[in-house]
C-alpha cells in the first residue's frame, strides 16, 4: 500500500469512498466539482491499483489548516491506512508552515491518538475571525462554527493539534 498526491482521476473513487459515510452523516457529501478544485489538497492509499482511503489538508489561514474528507474503504479498516493518511497530511502541514491543524469530527478516539485534543470556542483571534467570514469555503463557515452549519455538523467535535 502507498499514499501519494490524489489526481483528477482518483475523485471518482474518493467520491465513492465518502458516499456511504455521507449517508451515515459521518462526512459532508461535496459535489464533484469541489474535489476537482480541491484535488490538490489531496492524498490517497492506493493498495493494489484500487484506491482504499483518501484524505485533504486545506490551508486556512497563515499558521492553520484543517484536516478534511479522511475517509478509508469498509473492507480496509483495521489496517492502518487512517494513520498513514494523517501522518502524511501532518507532514505535510509542516511543510506549507502550519502550526495548527483542526478538525471536525465524530471520531475523537482516532484523532486523539494522532495528538489532537478538543477545544471550545474560537481558535483564531477576533481579527484573523474576521478575515475569515469572507471566506466561500463551507469548510471555514465550519470551523467558525456558524450557525448556517449546525444542521451538518451537529455531534462534532472540534480538536485542535499543534505542531
Amino acid at each position: 500500500m502507498r499514499i501519494r498526491p490524489a489526481r483528477t482521476s482518483d475523485v471518482r473513487a474518493m467520491r465513492g469512498l465518502v458516499a456511504p459515510l455521507a449517508e451515515q452523516r459521518v462526512l459532508l457529501q461535496k459535489e464533484a466539482v469541489a474535489y476537482y478544485e480541491s484535488v490538490g489538497d489531496f492524498v490517497v492509499a492506493e493498495r493494489d491499483g484500487e484506491v482504499v482511503g483518501c484524505g485533504a489538508i486545506h490551508v486556512l489561514w497563515e499558521d492553520l489548516a484543517e484536516i478534511r474528507t479522511l475517509a478509508v474503504s469498509s473492507a480496509a479498516l483495521g489496517h492502518g491506512i487512517g494513520s498513514r493518511i494523517l501522518e502524511r497530511l501532518v507532514a505535510r502541514a509542516g511543510e506549507l508552515g502550519v502550526e495548527r491543524l483542526f478538525c471536525l469530527t465524530f471520531e475523537t478516539d482516532f484523532f486523539r491518538r494522532h495528538g489532537f485534543t478538543p477545544i471550545e470556542g474560537q481558535a483564531v483571534e477576533p481579527s484573523v475571525y474576521a478575515e475569515l467570514l469572507r471566506s466561500y469555503d463551507e469548510g471555514v463557515a465550519e470551523f467558525l462554527d456558524l450557525e448556517r452549519v449546525k444542521p451538518n455538523t451537529l455531534g462534532n467535535t472540534r480538536m485542535l493539534r499543534v505542531l
